[in-house]
């Protein structure tokens, strides 16, 4: 009986001896009242006089509400459904501060975003997430502090408007769609007629230029072939003049020049009375040298 009794003290003794593990913590009551939290770590209660009440997670919770029907300022009927992200920061409030606190953070989320969305239009509605969101962070947090909770984020995760608003929004957005769509077309074009536009004149330019050139090259091709042969030909009769021909050279060369000049462009001869003399001959080729530099 003896050895009973201690093994029962023992059993007691040990399941008295409490392990909080890490990110949690123990709400203790003492005949009914609240006595203490307990954190993380190794504690003792006393048998039969101390009981846990609740054990509380502090980690954060994430909840997805389900969707709520709400009404926008210009009477159009929708279904948003929200995310809320909370954490618990004092487990005594948590524990007696509201019962079914999940309830009560689900009833309070859909009654803010009534509030809020009552107050938008459907454009502002579907276009200002991030003012909901804040909005109603804020208010949340306020609402459940005396829970001992704190609402870190609220996220709306989707908007789902009637069919009949669905339609007409798929058809503005196809629209607009086209619309750009025609817009990029035409800039395209438009682009395409100016390059096309720029590289014809840009050719037209280098053309004129090509042919300016090969003009400018010619005639002076021209003018130089001009100079060389009036240079020889100068100098032919300089040569004559400093070899002092006889007269039957000279008269041969004079039929020469008359042949080609009979074969040029002269259209008038000066032909001396007495072809053997030597200066009326000089005096005839002079003549005719001076006719075709004129010409």
């Amino acid at each position: 009986m003896g050895y009973a009794l201690i093994i029962l003290v023992i059993i007691i003794i040990i399941t008295c001896i409490k392990i909080v593990p890490q990110s949690r913590a123990f709400v203790i009551e003492r005949l009914g009242s609240y006595k203490e939290t307990w954190d993380t770590g190794l504690h003792f209660k006393i048998p039969f006089i101390d009981k846990i009440s609740s054990k509380v997670i502090l980690k954060e919770k994430v909840r997805d509400f389900e969707p709520q029907s709400v009404i926008t300022k210009d009477n159009v009927t929708m279904k948003i459904d929200t995310v809320v992200y909370f954490q618990i920061t004092d487990p005594k409030l948590f524990t007696y501060g509201v019962e079914y606190p999940i309830s009560a953070i689900e009833n309070l989320t859909a009654t803010t975003l009534r509030n809020i969305i009552g107050d938008l239009e459907l454009d502002e509605t579907l276009t200002s997430r991030d003012t909901i969101n804040a909005k109603m962070c804020i208010i949340l947090d306020e609402a459940t502090d005396p829970w001992g909770i704190k609402v870190n984020r609220v996220e709306v995760k989707n908007i789902i408007p009637p069919k009949d608003i669905q339609d007409a929004m798929e058809k503005q957005m196809r629209a607009e769609r086209e619309r750009r769509e025609s817009i990029l077309r035409a800039e395209g074009d438009k682009k395409a007629a100016i390059l096309r536009a720029e590289g014809e004149k840009e050719s037209a330019i280098l053309v004129a230029e090509a042919r300016k050139e090969a003009q400018i090259k010619e005639a002076q091709g021209e003018a130089e072939a001009i100079t060389t042969v009036k240079k020889a030909e100068a100098e032919g009769i300089k040569y004559l003049k400093d070899a002092k021909a006889d007269n039957a050279v000279l008269t041969l060369k004079s039929y020469e020049t008359f042949a080609r000049v009979a074969d040029g462009q002269s259209t008038k001869i000066i032909v001396p009375s007495n072809i053997q003399d030597m200066a009326s001959l000089l005096t005839s080729a002079s003549e005719i040298m001076k006719k075709k530099e004129e010409k």
